[in-house]
């Protein structure tokens, strides 16, 4: 058994997220989004090193001492996979793992919108998830993913970085491709999948101009593509994905986006007062043709007013959706105040609100 599996053992039996390990530090978890120092002794760079070494293969140590990071899966069976960086620092090295559970959870069980669960059946088009780092972007595609292998009779392939949740092939054939592993890059992996016979592609991560290229040409020639950028709201992705391209470009990618995109959905997660966990709130944008006419216009600022009037359709702002996990007590009216976007909506809730100067 490697040394670290003990650490990962101590994550599943805390319900943690990740798992912190750096050269002069004792480890770190983070247990429902808060960092909590384990009662262990710090260990120096070369102690560190060697029990890192011990779960990555050849390559991946290769790469690491080549570049300074490297990213890569690691499971340990009956456990739980593990999603592992490793990277360089000031001190010498450290390590990052995040936990993938072994069970992929259903819309259902995530109590995600009905919405969602009629994207994992459309023949065709782009669903983005988006959000900031840890805000269960790949957690959501993942029940989408599940739906749809459950009942569809098509082919999916997955293209991650490292691979996180694994599918079973039910209904659908479920192919994994990993970056590195199985393929060069998200865009030779793509590349390759429209010659795969494939009826659903899950892009981990949509990082480059080509990788966004092709995704939506995939998209707009028949194809499901599923993906997720790290933008914060609907209205931001899209002019995210039309400010990759060059200008020359961008009046034709407005138009291939006002057919192609289907659903994009921006995720927060917030800490649970009610007990112990975490939730989302989420806010989603379908792209009707009312919508599909503001893109091709380039006039994405009136998008956030579409999600308004858009109820009927499955729409909600973000601001929409905090205030009903608010209103429920599952999370304080500080963190809603923080992270939402009209904050003179949030400001009654609030005890102590701040002086309009000072507030985030």
């Amino acid at each position: 058994m490697a040394r670290l599996d003990a650490f990962f053992k101590l994550m599943f039996d805390s319900g943690a997220s990740d798992l912190h390990i750096t050269s002069g530090q004792p480890p770190i978890l983070r247990v429902h989004g808060d960092l909590e120092r384990v009662k262990y002794d710090p260990m120096d760079d070369e102690t560190l090193r060697a029990m890192l070494y011990e779960i990555a293969p050849e390559q991946v140590i290769k790469k690491f001492e080549e570049t300074g990071d490297v990213d890569f899966g690691y499971e340990i069976p009956g456990v739980a996979r593990f999603r592992a960086n490793y990277f360089m620092q000031k001190y010498g090295c450290g390590a990052v793992f995040r936990q993938i559970p072994t069970r992929v959870l259903t819309a259902d069980e995530l109590g995600l919108p009905e919405i969602l669960k009629k994207c994992a059946m459309l023949p065709k088009g782009l669903v983005l998830a988006t959000g900031p780092t840890g805000s269960g972007k790949s957690t959501t595609l993942a029940a989408i993913v599940d739906h749809a292998n459950k009942n569809r009779k098509d082919h999916i392939v997955t293209i991650e970085d490292p691979i996180e949740f694994v599918h079973a092939s039910q209904g659908c054939l479920v192919n994994h491709r990993e970056v590195g592993s199985h393929t060069r890059s998200f865009s030779a992996a793509l590349r390759g999948a429209l010659r795969e016979d494939p009826d659903i592609i899950l892009v981990g991560e949509m990082r480059d101009l080509e990788t966004i290229r092709l995704a939506l040409e995939a998209a707009n020639t028949g194809h499901l593509v599923l993906g997720t950028l790290h933008t914060t709201n609907a209205a931001k992705t899209i002019d995210r994905i039309i400010e990759v391209f060059p200008a020359e470009e961008q009046a034709q990618v407005r138009n291939g986006l006002s057919t192609g995109l289907k659903l994009v959905v921006a995720q927060n997660l917030f800490k649970r007062i009610d007990k112990k966990g975490r939730c989302a709130a989420l806010e989603i944008l379908v792209c009707t043709a009312a919508v599909g006419n503001l893109i091709r216009e380039g006039k994405t600022v009136q998008i956030p007013s579409a999600i308004q009037t858009g109820k009927n359709y499955g729409m909600q702002t973000l601001d929409d959706a905090i205030m009903a996990v608010l209103q429920k007590g599952w999370i304080s009216a500080e963190d809603a105040y923080n992270k939402c976007i009209d904050k003179a909506k949030f400001r009654p809730h609030l005890k102590n609100p701040p002086d309009e100067l000072n507030q985030p």
